[in-house]
């Protein structure tokens, strides 16, 4: 289908797609095998026509044999064959830095098992293939577009459109090529995979396409076996909550993703609050309300950034998971309101649960510290109920100076935590918040190193305190250290001889400690 209101803009943008120097082999393979027709395919095209930038380019090559093609490819760089069903020649050019990888195959059908696994179809390759059937096979219409790629300056680039998938990029709309539980059934993963386009571009999926994810989507783990490999589910879930969190958390839920993956999530709906700190409603509104602030305006003013950490956006998710498994009311358990005692450091245990589970660590360029988002679901309650008016400047060095520890995530979870609690008056409570970042700048203006960007290193060790006081190992000289960092973080001590006089007036305290 050729497409001619849009032929002068991709016209252009192909043409500069082939001055690429990374491209070069494109080039000397039409040279060599002048009958060859390449082609521009998926995910690139799609992207070159949303004006979105990509370095992912696959290519479908015609009328060359595997063998040839292979061979002619490793003239050029590293060629790896992924699967000999498949058919896909992975390349990394030898003349390009950094090095890239594409993907190049001949057309082929794919012959589905129904089983809905990963993978698990036959294929069958074709190098005589038209490029109109390579496409029929292809998951969604957005994705089953190509462009002739030629180095002819007088032929026209013309978009290959046979399941009219630009219709749907300008409807902003997710459709399955052909009937959509036939789609499905051939991956399943292709319904988390839709749900994953659809945050990443802001799109709407289509009746059908929607229908049939939810219908299908018990099969992800049909009958508690493993269909879609969980490395796989992962990628989809980090990508889906990466690009766009408030979509996603809603299409997961919709569609019935929580329900399959992290049925643990749903125990917060109809979750009650006790309604002087939380008049926005149960645990799942104000989930979904934290998420939704971290595109607020007080985000931006307060941060300077719209732009956040995976392992941020999944705390937000997971940081009062723990409520539903930890509440009390007067009614049940006679206390004075609505409590979730502990339901911080609980949380922190079902949040490690759920992230091992699904292997958020795994796949490649996504994957999470899982340690660091139970230590952020752990600690959110940090600025809570008066505990920064008490908290020691080393306290809030560990916290918020430790290369280690993602504490200004922490600030960020504390602070949309507190945009999501809406007390009556409907003003959220900043005071502890704006208390701790005030500490925090006191300690920066006071004992900042700018350059370094920490804290200034302690002025005494173990050691020296042992050999100054006359002291032998024990927990006596971690109390004195403790002591000594106290007193030089909130500016007291400037130097060892201080430090030391001051260990000297003390150490009769600390011992009888």
């Amino acid at each position: 289908m050729f497409l001619s209101r849009n032929n002068i803009i991709l016209f252009l943008k192909v043409k500069l797609l082939q001055r690429k120097k990374s491209f070069f082999f494109l080039r000397k393979l039409k040279k060599k095998f002048p009958q060859s027709q390449i082609y521009l395919i998926g995910g690139a095209v799609r992207d070159l026509l949303l004006s979105h930038s990509t370095q992912d380019y696959d290519f479908v090559v015609r009328n060359i044999p595997l063998d040839a093609l292979r061979s002619f490819l490793s003239r050029y760089g590293n060629v790896n064959l992924v699967g000999e069903t498949f058919g896909v020649l992975k390349f990394v050019p030898n003349e390009v830095k950094p090095h890239h990888v594409f993907d190049i195959a001949l057309p082929r059908k794919d012959f589905s098992f129904k089983t809905g696994g990963y993978r698990d179809v036959r294929t069958e390759n074709d190098p005589k293939l038209s490029i109109e059937e390579d496409l029929s096979r292809r998951d969604f219409t957005i994705n089953a577009m190509a462009i002739e790629i030629h180095f002819n300056p007088f032929k026209k680039n013309i978009l290959i459109d046979p399941q009219e998938g630009y219709k749907d990029l300008e409807g902003r709309i997710i459709k399955t090529v052909g009937q959509p539980e036939e789609r499905f059934k051939e991956d399943y993963s292709r319904i988390l995979r839709g749900i994953r386009f659809a945050c990443q571009l802001n799109f709407e999926i289509e009746d059908m396409t929607w229908k049939a994810m939810k219908d299908k989507m018990s099969y992800l783990l049909s009958s508690g076996k493993q269909v879609v490999p969980y490395e796989v589910i992962a990628k989809e879930f980090l990508k889906s909550f990466a690009s766009n969190p408030l979509k996603a958390f809603d299409l997961y839920d919709k569609s019935g993703a929580f329900q399959e993956l992290i049925p643990e999530l749903l125990k917060m709906k109809g979750c009650p609050q006790p309604d002087n700190w939380h008049s926005e409603g149960d645990v799942w509104t104000h989930t979904r309300l934290a998420l939704q602030s971290l595109y607020s305006s007080k985000f931006y003013q307060q941060f300077k950034t719209q732009k956040f950490s995976l392992e941020l956006i999944l705390s937000i998710l997971f940081h009062d998971v723990g409520k539903p498994y930890t509440i009390q009311t007067p009614e049940k358990d006679k206390t004075d309101r609505i409590r979730f005692n502990e339901h911080d450091t609980v949380g922190g245990e079902i949040t490690k649960k759920i992230c091992q589970r699904l292997k958020l660590s795994s796949p490649e360029k996504v994957g999470v510290n899982i340690d660091n988002i139970v230590w952020l679901v752990s600690h959110h309650m940090l600025l809570s109920q008066g505990r920064v008016k008490k908290m020691k400047a080393s306290t809030i060095e560990k916290y918020f100076f430790n290369s280690q520890k993602p504490g200004l995530d922490l600030l960020k979870l504390s602070f949309v935590d507190i945009l999501a609690t809406v007390p009556p008056s409907g003003k959220p409570n900043f005071s502890d918040f704006n208390q701790m970042v005030q500490r925090i700048n006191s300690l920066k203006s006071r004992s900042y190193n700018q350059k370094s960007q920490n804290l200034p290193q302690l002025l005494v060790n173990g050691d020296e305190i042992m050999q100054e006081l006359n002291l032998s190992p024990g927990p006596v000289i971690g109390k004195l250290l403790d002591l000594v960092r106290e007193e030089q973080l909130n500016g007291h001590l400037k130097n060892k001889k201080q430090a030391f006089e001051f260990l000297k007036s003390v150490y009769g305290k600390s011992k009888q400690d």
